[in-house]
This record gives C-alpha cells, structure tokens and sequence, in this order.
C-alpha cells in the first residue's frame, strides 16, 4: 500500500514539473508588467490598456468595455438621472418658486439611488492597409439611451462609432468622436466631467476631423487637429435649441505642443501615461433663428489647455508617486449643448412671456444675442501607490457680461464644483471608487426679481464599482 501511494506521488509530481517549468519568473521586468501580478499598470485589456485577446470577424476584431455600477446620494433631488449631475449645471434652490427642477420642490427633497446604465461595450476592428496606412474603426455604446427610464429598462446609446486612417504623421477620422472644443475630460466618477464648471467636453458628435503631428525632435511633437463637425448647438434635438435652420458646419481646431522630457503621468481614469502637453483650442459656426428676424447667430468657442506631470512615473508605467495638474480656461457663447454656456441665447422677452422660461421665443425685432459664458478648472491627480489614486479639482462657469441676463429669471450668475475622489484597484478587472462633490449653481434676478439673488447647493457622495473586460 506504501509503495503505491508513493509511485502515485512520484507520477504526479512528474506530471507536474512541465507546468512548473512553463511558470514566468516571479520578477517580472517593470517594461513587461503581466496584468496578472501587476494590475494596475494596465487596468482593462483593449482600449483601457494593453492586453487584447481578438476575435474573428472579416477583419481582426477586438470587443471589450466594463460594468459600472453606481450609487450616489444626494443632498436635494436632482431627477430621473440624478445619479449624475445635471448637465445645464442647474442645481435646485430653496428659494426659487414653482415645481421646475430648479425649485424649491426639489430642493427639500434628498434622493439616493443605484444605477449600471454608464456600463459598455465596444468593439475594435483593425482593418486591411491603405496606401501605406493603416485602417481601422471604433464602435461603443452605454445605456442612457432613456434618461427617464428606470435602471432595469436601459436603452443602448451611441457613444463613438468612427473609421480611421492612420500613416504615420497623419490620421484622418470620420464618425462620431468627441466635441472638438474643450479637450480636458475632468476625473470625475460620474462622468459628467465637471461639463457644466469648466470642461464642456461630454458631446461626441458626427464629424470630419484631421489630425497631422509634426516631429520637433524625438522628444517634441506639435500637433495640428482640424475638423468639420454637426452643429448640435443649433438642431431641435436638445433642451439648448435655438430654433435655428440651415446652420453652417462648426469648423474646429487645436494645436497641441507635447513634450516628453519631463516623462509621464496617469490621465483620464488613470488608464494611460501622458507627457507634458499645452494646446489651444477654437470652434466657430452660425445659422440662422425664425425668432431672431432670421438673422444669424453666431456659436464659438477658444480656449488654453494644459497637462503637466509635476513628478513623473520612474519607467513610463509605474504610477506610485506620481503627481499630475491638468487644467484649461475658455470663453464661449451659444455653445449650451456641451455645458459650455449656460443657456443659448439671451434677448428680450415677449410680451406676457415669463422671463427665463425654457419655452420663450424671443420677439422678431432682433433682439436675440447667443449667451456668453467663461470657465475654468483645475485638478490634482496623486498616487500614493501603484493602486490607490486620489484627485482633487475645482471649476467654475460664470457669464461673460452678467448685464447680458438682465431679462431673464433665475439665470445663473455662476456654477462651481468641488470634488475629490479616490479609485483603487483590486487586479486587473475589478476598480473600487468613492467621491465627494460639492456644487452650488448661483442665480440671479430670482422668481423674476431684479438683482435677487439666491443659490442651489448639492452634497453628492458617490461609490462605484468596476469591472473592466
């Protein structure tokens, strides 16, 4: 019997040697993380981070995304998709009259709620080459397709769905990508970007756009990005419409100066390395308004961003102890659709009108003008370690000229934001969040009164899980 269980030991031990043998060293090198032991460089395969397993399709095809599941609380009730902010930046006060969602109706109210519809899924196909380039296309979709549907009811939404082609200093794009204006995605877990206190950067619109890099030295690059994209501000297709008809393109542009001396540090959601970058940024078009004596209104936009990695990654991967600031400021009018203003136009109400209501068509003696805001923001992104990441921001949106607003009610003479969160991630799949925002939208000319002013103020605290695939 002893000897048995011995020659079965022995066999299976020798069975198991080719298996231990096939075991990758326990040291791997900081240039090639396994995902597997060191998670975090790479936090999800495809396109949030590095490692890909492909699929067969007419082409090579990749599909990844993530589950999200959100909760939030909120200090006032803030709707039907209040687990994110409001996009107007519009904040219920206590001492604004009536039921709109502004109200003091919902400013008494505190709301706590659960919510997956920011999961996706996506799909990466690399393509046959073309005249020495390479080709390829992205689709994504979430589930926000009904904002006021209930969470177990979500409808999908197109996010991005585009082609490229890329030689080696030139990529041309064509689809749907995001909003050329306003480059900073602010690291906010509800993904609402801090769009209405200074980074009006969640459309992603229908578009055209060229993207040519200019090679400095190995270390400097300038970047030239045009595009010819929809002019979502003037469509009827949002609650910032116009009425305006046969617009004009928006034509866009950025120049982008990188610099890779100063080495990298985490970006957006921490899942890719950036350099030094500071760009400026514009957007122009106009289009005619049936309620402006169809004349035109203009829509534009310029601006200044910056990334700056103030204690870079020791290898371009490793995050621990790394420091970031990003930031931009810009000015803008008619621009309401992205967050960048905080309605479309401004002029004269119309006799027996309620000033400020969503519903006023202004006189036809002229008297629209597109609304002009300025905004800012700030963040600090820090990781102690490889896996905890912490940031910190501030923004703020405020009208160009507050005597612009002198007949409207409850216009907003500025919207902040304050918000710090804190992302850790247990491997390679799986991302914990929390996060603190405090936003208070200030309105002047209050239930109509001139020069009454009063605000709205949220206390937003937020967990999140992830599961990236």
């Amino acid at each position: 019997m002893t000897k048995t269980i011995a020659f079965g030991v022995a066999a299976t031990l020798m069975l198991a040697v080719p298996a231990m043998a096939a075991e990758a060293p326990p040291d791997t090198p900081p240039a090639a993380y396994n995902t597997d032991s060191h998670p975090s460089p790479e936090v999800a395969p495809g396109i949030y981070g590095k490692m890909a397993t492909q699929v067969m399709s007419k082409f090579k095809l990749s599909i990844g995304g993530y589950i999200k599941l959100d909760y939030a609380y909120n200090s006032v009730n803030l709707g039907n998709n209040g687990v994110i902010t409001p996009s107007n930046g519009a904040i219920p006060s206590k001492s604004i009259t009536g039921t709109g969602p502004n109200s003091a109706t919902f400013a008494n109210q505190e709301q706590s709620l659960f919510s997956p519809k920011q999961s996706r899924i996506w799909f990466k196909v690399d393509g046959p080459g073309f005249s020495g380039a390479k080709t390829g296309a992205f689709l994504e979709v979430d589930f926000y397709g009904d904002n006021s549907a209930a969470s177990e009811s979500p409808m999908p939404r197109l996010r991005h769905a585009y082609g490229t082609i890329d030689w080696p200093h030139t990529q041309v794009l064509f689809g749907q990508y995001w909003d050329m204006f306003a480059p900073m995605i602010a690291s906010t877990e509800d993904f609402r970007t801090a769009a209405p206190q200074g980074a009006p950067y969640g459309p992603r619109v229908p578009q055209i756009r060229v993207t040519h890099t200019l090679d400095l030295n190995p270390d400097n690059q300038l970047k030239f990005v045009v595009a010819l994209q929809d002019p979502n501000q003037n469509g009827d297709n949002n609650n910032a419409a116009t009425g305006e008809y046969g617009p004009n393109v928006n034509y866009a542009g950025q120049i982008i100066y990188i610099n890779k001396t100063l080495g990298t540090a985490p970006g957006y959601m921490s899942l890719s390395m950036n350099p030094l970058t500071v760009g400026f940024f514009g957007i122009y078009g106009n289009g005619k308004a049936p309620s402006n004596a169809n004349r035109s209104l203009d829509s534009w936009g310029y601006g200044l961003y910056t990334f700056v990695p103030l204690h870079a990654s020791r290898n371009g991967i490793d995050r621990t102890m790394t420091v970031a600031f990003e930031g931009q400021a810009y000015a803008a009018a008619n621009l309401a659709y992205g967050g960048a203003t905080s309605t479309s136009v401004v002029g004269t109400t119309p006799t027996g009108g309620t000033p400020g209501a969503v519903s006023n068509t202004f006189d036809a003696a002229g008297h629209q003008t597109p609304a002009r805001n300025w905004g800012f923001i700030g963040q600090l992104k820090f990781f102690p370690t490889q896996d905890l990441g912490l940031t910190a921001g501030y923004g703020s949106r405020q009208p160009f000229d507050r005597s612009d607003y002198d007949g409207m009610a409850n216009y907003q003479r500025f919207s902040r934001q304050i918000y710090a969160n804190a992302t850790y991630d247990l491997n390679a799949a799986i991302r914990l969040a929390t996060e603190y925002q405090n936003i208070e939208t200030r309105y002047g000319n209050v239930n109509g009164a001139a020069g009454h002013n009063a605000s709205g103020v949220d206390n937003t605290i937020r967990l999140c899980a992830y599961y990236f695939f």
